[in-house]
């Protein structure tokens, strides 16, 4: 057990570092590590992805809290944006824990390790948008943007930052603005998510183990997210002294491990 709590701490640990660095969360680690470990823990094989799942969107509920409340102190969150995206964010968090509640383990395992490795080949080699002038994105299109990518992020438990934030960039936002709208926007489809995966509207097939809430394994939870917010501030201040294509391509290798361990856990 204290083994366990010592990875859920060193998973946290790095995801928030990573968050704080490139400003996209380390979710995916998060889930990674807990597909690793909790299966000693006596959680069934059929469900192990579920609740890694799940877990990492409750930590990132009290992360992205947070980040959030700090973003917004420096009044950096576009929150006409915000605002024409969250609904989408919620619908879809919803949505995304339930159809996920319904993928058998080895399917729910092979989306998620496909996305690490689309992710991985974005950030190594997708072109970032250079923003001179910022652009407060209103459009009506906003509501299914967040409805796809509340969707897509409840599903492989993460905030949804390596989505949300490209997106703003390319409507116009500027990098540290995205950063901070993509933060309060996480905790909109955290929560959704988080929520769903509590409520269990499908039960888990076998018992879970003490501790647990729904598919949400609460002591994961608790230690992963105290550990990210603690490390975040380190990967923030590293941001400023490397440079951006570097940090690209650290995280896209990271990525690329992520995936391969996913796959392969099965």
């Amino acid at each position: 057990m204290l083994l366990d709590l010592l990875l859920y701490l060193l998973a946290g640990a790095c995801a928030g570092f990573l968050g704080g660095l490139l400003g996209i969360g380390g979710g995916l680690l998060i889930v990674a590590a807990l597909s690793l470990t909790l299966p000693a823990l006596g959680i069934p094989p059929s469900e192990v992805m579920h609740v890694s799942v799940a877990t990492s969107l409750a930590g990132i509920v009290l992360t992205a809290s947070s980040s959030t409340f700090a973003q917004l102190r420096r009044r950096a969150v576009l929150l006409p944006t915000l605002l024409r995206l969250a609904p989408g964010l919620v619908l879809g968090g919803f949505a995304g824990a339930h159809l996920a509640q319904w993928m058998s383990g080895p399917i729910l395992r092979a989306v998620i390790a496909v996305f690490c490795l689309f992710m991985a080949w974005r950030m190594a080699f997708g072109r970032q948008r250079e923003v001179r002038e910022e652009h407060v994105p209103r459009s009506p299109w906003l509501l299914p943007a967040g409805i796809v990518i509340g969707t897509l992020s409840a599903i492989v438990g993460i905030g949804g930052g390596s989505l949300t934030v490209p997106m703003l960039v390319n409507l116009g936002v500027k990098p540290v603005r995205a950063v901070a709208t993509s933060a309060a926007a996480g905790l909109a489809i955290a929560l959704a998510g988080a929520t769903s995966y509590m409520l269990a509207l499908r039960a888990p097939a076998q018992p879970l183990p003490a501790g647990a809430l729904g598919y949400v394994y609460l002591p994961a939870a608790a230690a992963t997210a105290v550990a990210s917010m603690i490390t975040a501030q380190f990967g923030v201040h590293l941001a400023h002294r490397l440079s951006g294509p570097a940090l690209k391509r650290v995280f896209a290798a990271f990525l690329l491990v992520v995936g391969v361990l996913i796959a392969g856990g099965g």
